[in-house]
């Protein structure tokens, strides 16, 4: 409780009962009160409680409530004017005035406040939260990478997770964590693709209020968050040249600074990385940290895509069918085996996640009972074929050089880079596929301007 008075504000430290007090009738009540006679009011018993409290004595007080629309958050309460006069309307009017602002000042204040609050633990959760995909596979190239994990998930050792964007390296981060010593622990996820290098190092390590433009109060880093626990960093390769040094030392040391501060935190935090790009090649181009990479891969895991494990499609397609089926409200009962047999025949360029929009497609599309082949609206071209008729097309639309030598120049890079992208950008790889030396691949990107 404040009372203000004509030396200035005292604040009392006591709870007065709503039902023992004038203002807490009017609080109950909503409705403003001039009380010039305290003494004989009938809630005197607080008069006489603040009286034993404080040895001040209310005469005359006049109570406004704190109203925003229907709800009173407050009361303002003035007693005893200085002249000793009675408080009249026109004190009412004027008090009535400053509690329509300060309710209002109020309640915007408590909204700021909540939405700080959902804002923050929303910023801790998008990337850390609980919620953990199912892991189904029947191919035996994962049921050896499921025993792989076993063995990875007994030590503390970086992980580096190397696949295609889609196959699901994320699900085998969450199984590295799960079937840890530290599955009680936080699981934190972060993207480090979609970040700029200042927002990274802040998302990672956290930062102190007035560290930058928009730091109005300290903040976690990812790391801190994840102490005792797994940090997932997804699209590893991202991450800007500037960063990648303090991230080494966090892997040597297992310290660092927030953005702003030179106070030294400690975590036990254990990495697990992923990427769809060719980090080998990143560190011959100066891309990437050698000493980073080699700090990362300690245990590389490398996820085939779709394609190559397509025992997974059938189970996988169930899975997503049952998920569907209950968020479209629509009761299918399974795939003709037309569907099946073009979910087999398709190449899956985006893996399991794009066989998981197929299916979604199919099932807001289709009409029950089955999902059928035309429901999915697969595009049946194989890579090789898309890459033909988009180096057709590029072709038929330039205004000028369409000579055979463009044409072929142009199906190379188009096709290499396909290849690339399937292989996550595995020189190795796309060189037997090619049927080509990995030695002259290189040479052949720089001549195609493949980057």
């Amino acid at each position: 409780m404040v009372c203000l008075g004509p030396q200035g504000i005292d604040r009392m430290d006591f709870l007065v009962p709503i039902d023992d007090s004038i203002g807490g009738s009017a609080y109950k009540s909503g409705q403003s009160l001039i009380v010039n006679d305290v003494e004989h009011n009938p809630y005197s018993r607080y008069s006489r409680l603040v009286r034993d409290k404080t040895g001040f004595l209310p005469k005359k007080l006049i109570v406004v409530p704190l109203r925003v629309d229907t709800v009173c958050v407050g009361v303002i309460e003035l007693s005893n004017k200085v002249s000793g006069k009675d408080f009249d309307a026109d004190d009412l009017a004027i008090l009535e005035l400053m509690g329509s602002q300060a309710a209002l000042a109020y309640m915007n204040a408590e909204s700021f406040r909540k939405a700080n609050r959902e804002i923050s633990l929303l910023q801790d959760t998008i990337t850390s939260g609980s919620d953990y995909h199912t892991f189904i596979s029947e191919s035996r190239v994962m049921t050896d990478l499921g025993r792989m994990i076993d063995q990875v998930a007994a030590t503390s050792s970086s992980v580096l997770i190397l696949g295609e964007s889609g196959v699901g390296k994320e699900l085998l981060a969450e199984q590295i964590h799960l079937k840890s010593d530290r599955t009680h622990k936080p699981f934190v996820r972060v993207n480090c693709a979609a970040l700029s290098s200042q927002l990274l190092e802040s998302e990672l390590f956290g930062h102190v209020k007035g560290a930058f433009t928009d730091a109005i109060v300290d903040r976690k880093g990812r790391f801190e968050i994840a102490d005792g626990g797994t940090l997932f960093m997804d699209e590893v390769g991202d991450i800007p040249i500037d960063v990648q040094s303090k991230l080494l030392r966090v892997l040597q040391t297992r310290s660092f600074e927030k953005v702003g501060s030179s106070e030294t935190i400690t975590a036990d935090v254990r990495i697990v990385a992923a990427t769809n790009r060719d980090l080998e090649y990143m560190v011959e181009n100066g891309e990437f940290r050698n000493d980073l990479f080699y700090r990362l891969n300690v245990l590389p895991l490398c996820v085939p895509p779709l394609r190559q494990r397509k025992e997974d499609i059938e189970p996988l397609a169930i899975f997503f069918l049952r998920k569907f089926c209950y968020e479209t409200k629509k009761n299918f009962s399974g795939f003709t085996g037309d569907a099946f047999n073009a979910l087999h025949a398709y190449h899956w360029p985006g893996n399991v996640r794009e066989l998981e929009n197929c299916v979604e497609r199919a099932c807001v599309l289709g009409m029950p009972p089955k999902i059928t082949e035309a429901d999915l609206r697969l595009n049946t071209q194989t890579g090789a074929e898309a890459v033909v008729q988009h180096t057709v097309y590029q072709q038929k639309n330039k205004s000028h050089d369409r000579s055979l030598r463009t044409a072929i120049n142009s199906f190379k890079k188009a096709y290499i880079t396909q290849i690339l992208k399937e292989t996550a950008w595995n020189k190795t790889e796309t060189g037997k596929i090619l049927g080509i030396q990995r030695t002259y691949l290189p040479r052949l990107m720089h001549e195609l301007g493949i980057q």
